[in-house]
């Protein structure tokens, strides 16, 4: 991880390098105080030391434990790279924390205050020292780390020693102590028993410890003997194509045949032909095991010769684009085993001379918690059971083992197998990944990590780098995917056009993250009922459902995140030290904190990226906030606060804020309340996000200069309005989620000026108002339908049935339609809506029949009924749509119910009548 620190430091230093008043402002300095004539190359030397570093340790295997030098010279490193970039950062604030009036005038003023020239100096003074410290590293790396441990790369014995070691155990297992694989082992045989003579690939891919290898041996064992020959070749431990080769002619060679070939002279187009001859007019079956890389397959795929009799290769792989070399009708992803598989399977390893190793009963409490804790995780359960088999059967030593796991996975040798399998799949991770991995162990056990939260806190923390012309917040979800691709994330909610709404870590994952995070001082995780040490090198701090307070004696100079999740600490002066004394902070996040006022001290967070409110009571921010220049992200939304100071304007960095002050996700109101900005918020450029904007004849004519705007909702919009705010809105071409509520149910809501409007990127939209009949006809629906994936409309009043001109929104996911509609029926039409997965109708006073063709709504999962009082029948045509799940109404007639009854055996069914 010390790499990961080095590179935000030469962030840090690269932006200060690069910036006019720095540059101008350190030739002033040095100009000024000769004992630091050579600022400029100081810092120059400091970025070239770190690079070479970084050059360094990008070559060595950064996690073995075993080199005792290498370890305590990296941490060294990691210590002051982190350091650097706390003086880099101050030092930029110090030269760009006043109002900026022209570089040279600025800059003239700037030296003309004695106590920033007493800051400069000590500042300047830190920079020197750190580059003696970094030569002096340099020198003891000579000394005393021995340049043998510098590896081949990611591929060394060391990383894939024990998922070669669990290859090979794999092959020796008792199929009595298998659980749960009976019917992923009838998809593998019939795949590779099918009638497709075609040389075909199979696919099993999910996280270390799965059970990947587990599965496919049982099957290969079992099934080899119907090939003419075969092979298994562990990927991890063919470093090179050249010894991939070499162990396949040695596999296909131990059934008798040509066993005498010597490949050790061999070349690599000679290796290759040996392949194809062994191969050649053979029946085979090859399993490729824990293959990282698509090229291990590409550098390959040429031996693989295809003689149309049936050969399979088998492939696993914890990494979603490996498992695409298969077919998707020949991928199977393996999931965690469910509760009662993980119970069995644990009872096998813990309790194995037991009668049907049945688990005492003053234990069944905490071996429920344990198997809890392992998540559906095979190996975890196999290792923590082999473990507590060992164990003395007390209750206490049982719960001692579940409340210490962590320190456990650190320390129990009886558990290196799994720490070793789970810790391969964070060493293969690329070095830009594994900072955001570890941060998602900030949060809480199970914790459902909303996507683009997630997203916004990498950014302030720094992780993301800009690539092209993509946003970070694209280049951020593309780390995300690649994480849920590489096993390290699960799914657990995607929204209706199928993109991750939420993701969570595995436990045991999880377990082994934080003990990464206390290892490099990433950062510390304080929980209810678990004790840990806050010390003054902590960097980030979560704390997590605690209830009692914390340790305030302790100085956190260098605390760069604090987060506080279920908490109730407001009463701490934990709070107030970190505002006093936290100087360097970047994250702060104070969701739910039940807390109505915010320090001034805000303000001297020079450094703050992310600031969270969400949430809190507070009613008003500190006019101090004007002098946070570095913020990216402000999330007032559904706390207090009513009204934004004018010197919020200063803020030229802001990309996201939030300031609804209420969320009604019933939708029974109309009422959308929110609050104004102060007219210098619409030249802030950078803003991407503004969620809960008070119209008025100022907002929406100031409003077209934010022409960098994706995500925008805004409240109280009156009829004289429209004209503008339709002119705003056409310099939006980035505009990808538009939300718009009229200033209440009778207000018409003109959008004349939509007209000609195109919204290429337009994903989502609302609209809450009366609309005129004409709206619906508008090229927005038809330029844009293509790209429209949600659409809310409520109050709309229309005397027209709608659907005809919706229905050109053919890749509509999400269609919510409320009050929309005075007529008596709705006829949704073959063909029409064929992507769409949830249908909300609502509070339509006259309408007495709704009817479904078939053919229509294809996908259709979800239907919502609410308030139809004159709907007496239910949806006519209902049974036509095959992919319905879910059935549900709320406030309906009374007798709405019994007339659904013999319908709902086809999906599932609820209601609520009024």
């Amino acid at each position: 991880m010390a790499e990961a620190a080095i590179l935000a430091a030469l962030q840090v230093i690269g932006k200060t390098l690069t910036n006019e008043v720095a540059k101008l402002a350190i030739s002033k300095f040095s100009k000024l105080c000769s004992t630091y004539k050579n600022l400029e190359s100081n810092i120059n030397n400091i970025n070239s030391e770190l690079r070479v570093m970084q050059g360094f340790l990008d070559g060595i295997e950064m996690d073995d434990q075993s080199n005792k030098p290498q370890v305590a010279w990296i941490k060294e490193v990691h210590e002051l790279a982190n350091h650097i970039e706390d003086i880099v950062s101050e030092f930029a604030y110090l030269i760009n924390n006043q109002k900026f009036d022209g570089i040279s005038i600025y800059v003239t003023k700037l030296f003309k205050d004695p106590k920033l020239l007493v800051d400069l100096k000590r500042v300047a003074s830190q920079l020197l020292e750190a580059e003696t410290r970094l030569v002096n590293l340099a020198r003891m790396k000579e000394r005393w780390v021995p340049t043998t441990n510098v590896s081949t790369g990611e591929n060394s014995n060391y990383s894939n020693e024990y998922s070669y070691k669990m290859a090979i155990s794999a092959h020796f297992i008792d199929e009595n102590q298998i659980v749960g694989i009976k019917n992923n082992s009838w998809k593998l045989t019939s795949w590779l028993n099918s009638k497709n003579l075609e040389l075909s690939v199979i696919s099993v891919w999910g996280m270390g410890g799965v059970g990947k290898t587990t599965l496919v041996t049982n099957v290969f064992k079992r099934e080899k003997n119907n090939f003419d020959c075969h092979a298994w070749i562990n990927i991890s431990q063919s470093f090179t194509v050249d010894n991939l080769l070499q162990n396949m002619i040695s596999e296909i060679c131990k059934e008798g045949q040509n066993n005498s070939i010597n490949t050790g002279n061999k070349d690599l187009r000679e290796l290759k032909e040996i392949v194809v001859k062994l191969l050649k007019g053979r029946k085979y079956l090859i399993v490729l095991d824990d293959m990282w890389d698509l090229n291990d397959f590409r550098d390959i795929r040429d031996t693989l010769v295809n003689d149309h009799r049936g050969s399979r290769i088998m492939i696993t792989s914890r990494i979603a684009s490996v498992a695409s070399l298969a077919p998707e009708s020949n991928r199977l992803e393996l999931k965690p085993l469910p509760e009662l598989d993980s119970w069995d399977l644990f009872c096998k390893k813990a309790f194995p001379i037991e009668r049907n190793h049945e688990c005492p009963p003053p234990l069944k409490k905490w071996a429920k918690e344990i198997v809890s804790k392992c998540d559906g995780l095979p190996l975890a359960l196999v290792s923590l059971g082999g473990v507590l088999s060992c164990s003395e059967k007390t209750e206490s030593e049982w719960r001692r083992v579940h409340d210490q796991l962590t320190w456990e996975l650190d320390n129990n040798p009886n558990l290196d197998p799994l720490k070793n399998i789970l810790n391969l799949s964070f060493k293969r991770l690329p070095k830009y990944l594994k900072n955001c991995f570890l941060h998602c162990s900030l949060f809480p056990e199970d914790f459902p990590l909303p996507r683009k939260k997630l997203l916004r806190l990498w950014i302030a923390e720094g992780f993301i780098q800009q690539k092209g012309r993509s946003t970070l917040e694209e280049v951020a979800e593309g780390y995300l995917m690649e994480l849920i691709h590489r096993s390290m994330l699960q799914v657990v909610e995607t929204n209706y056009s199928g993109r991750v709404k939420r993701c969570q870590m595995h436990d045991t994952l999880r377990e082994l993250a934080i003990s990464l995070c206390k290892r490099e001082n990433f950062g510390l995780i304080l929980e209810d009922n678990k004790s840990e040490n806050v010390d003054s090198s902590t960097r980030r701090l979560s704390i997590i459902n605690l209830r009692e307070t914390v340790n305030h004696d302790v100085c956190l100079p260098k605390l760069r995140t604090f987060m506080l999740v279920d908490n109730d600490v407001s009463s701490s002066p934990l709070l107030s030290m970190v505002f006093d004394k936290s100087r360097y902070l970047t994250v702060l996040d104070l969701e739910g904190l039940p807390i109505d006022t915010v320090p001034n001290a805000l303000g001297d967070l020079f450094n703050l990226h992310y600031l969270g409110l969400r949430k809190t009571k507070v009613k008003c921010l500190p006019k101090s906030i004007k002098k946070l220049r570095n913020l990216q992200t402000l999330d007032l939304a559904l706390s207090k606060i009513q009204n934004l100071p004018d010197d919020i304007s200063e803020l030229k960095k802001l990309r996201h804020l939030f300031n609804e002050v209420e969320v009604d996700p019933t939708y029974r109101s109309f009422t959308r309340t929110a609050i104004s900005l102060p007219k210098g918020m619409f030249y802030l450029k950078d803003l991407q996000t503004i969620q809960g904007l008070r119209s008025n004849a100022m907002v929406v004519r100031e409003l077209g200069n934010l022409t960098q705007l994706r995500t925008f909702r805004i409240r109280n919009v009156k009829e004289n309005h429209s004209v503008e705010l339709c002119k705003s809105l056409s310099k939006m071409s980035f505009l990808s989620n538009l939300d718009i509520s009229a200033s209440d149910e009778n207000e018409i809501v003109q959008f004349e000026g939509l007209e000609g409007l195109n919204l290429p990127q337009l994903q989502k939209l609302a609209l809450y108002g009366k609309l005129k009949e004409t709206m619906l006809e508008w090229p927005l629906f038809k330029i844009s339908g293509n790209s429209i994936q949600t659409l809310q409309l409520g109050w709309s009043e229309l005397q027209n049935d709608p659907l005809p001109s919706l229905s050109h929104c053919r890749n509509l996911t999400y269609l919510f339609l409320k009050r929309v509609y005075e007529g008596q029926q709705l006829i949704f039409k073959a063909g029409w809506f064929p992507k769409l997965k949830r249908l909300f109708l609502g509070l339509m006073p006259n309408l007495i029949q709704v009817e479904m063709e078939q053919g229509t709504m294809a996908s259709l999962e979800v239907i919502g009924l609410s308030e139809l009082k004159q709907l007496m029948e239910v949806p006519k045509g209902i049974e036509h749509l095959v992919s319905l799940k879910w059935m549900y109404c709320l406030d309906m007639p009374v007798d709405f119910g019994g007339l659904a009854e013999g319908t709902h055996q086809l999906f599932h069914f609820t209601c609520r009548v009024s």
